[in-house]
């Protein structure tokens, strides 16, 4: 699948790019953001909260049109469709599951799924039945005929799943799915959503602040002041990695993320450079997003400060002394 979204100095064209005040520049919701999704592959998008993940998942759904770059999809130019076009490729290509499930509440749960597929010209009786279908494949068979607020948060959002599915899309975008449910039942969920989904072919972008939900996926990225990095380290530095360590030695300013805490003892400028003391860095844990157990600084080199990187489910050392790092 030809999926990709090109945006140079994009901004969203809702309310996320204004102009600051005081110094009357624009503020970019996507900033040289270059994103490819190939057929059936799934990526999770991580980040602090105003990074621009879901404005970086709105551009790529044709929701809202970035103020440059481009975003292509099968070869077809969203920038440069027509809102009629865009809203049609969004009903049978797309699909969408929110972390609120954003179900209709006066319909039933086999008229939500079969909605979608109505809107696109389905008859009643065709939708409502492939709708079933999907509510027995789930578990739900029991819940047809109940609506939103007889349902549980995570029943609810295996409706929403269900309906994001049932017209085959090629793309499912998830914000948050898991947002506003426990994490057995989060869970529980992102395996449905995965599951049915590569079942039936289709990619699924997802955007979460979980590593357990990111997890699921095939590869994850992270935004950051509207950027895209391909790891946690890239997006503390800002730039690739390597890049922030080759500067760091060759005597440039240290790297520090804003949340990485000062080790206590730490040398200040113009004192000897210490070692730091035992059991000040969080030791790295075995896991596919572990760091190195190089990572760590050492008594030759303590001007390089590693953003530690978090394996999934791992919980994250307090931020001790982050007030004095920042």
């Amino acid at each position: 699948m030809d999926y990709s979204a090109d945006v140079a100095r994009a901004a969203a064209d809702h309310g996320t790019a204004g102009v600051g005040p005081a110094t009357g520049m624009h503020t970019l919701a996507l900033n040289q953001v270059s994103l490819t999704l190939g057929e059936g592959e799934t990526v999770a998008v991580m980040g602090p909260s105003g990074s621009g993940k879901s404005t970086l998942l709105h551009a790529l759904a044709g929701i809202i049109r970035p103020t440059s770059g481009s975003v292509s999809f099968r070869g077809a130019d969203l920038t440069a469709m027509p809102d009629a076009e865009r809203t049609k490729l969004r009903r049978g290509a797309f699909g969408f599951v929110f972390q609120s499930g954003q179900l209709l509440p006066e319909l039933p749960a086999v008229e939500n799924i079969a909605l979608p597929m109505m809107l696109g010209g389905v008859g009643y009786r065709q939708a409502t039945d492939a709708a079933v279908l999907w509510l027995e494949r789930l578990g739900l068979r029991a819940l047809a005929t109940h609506r939103p607020g007889e349902m549980s948060g995570g029943q609810m959002q295996r409706v929403a799943i269900a309906r994001a599915l049932c017209v085959q899309p090629a793309v499912v975008f998830a914000d948050e799915p898991t947002g506003a449910l426990d994490q057995a039942t989060g869970r529980e969920v992102m395996g449905i959503l995965m599951d049915a989904s590569r079942a039936n072919g289709a990619a699924v972008v997802v955007v979460t602040h979980d590593p357990n939900v990111a997890a699921f996926c095939d590869r994850t990225v992270y935004m950051q002041d509207g950027r895209l990095f391909d790891s946690p380290q890239q997006a503390a530095f800002g730039q690739p990695y390597p890049a922030a360590q080759a500067g760091a030695r060759q005597g440039g300013a240290p790297y520090r993320p804003a949340y990485q805490p000062a080790y206590p003892g730490a040398a200040q400028p113009g004192q000897p450079v210490a070692a730091a003391p035992a059991g000040a860095w969080p030791q790295p844990q075995a896991g596919p997003l572990a760091a190195p157990a190089s990572a760590a600084p050492t008594p030759q080199d303590e001007r390089i400060v590693s953003a530690p990187t978090w394996r999934a489910g791992a919980a994250r050392p307090a931020d001790s002394g982050s007030e004095a790092a920042r």
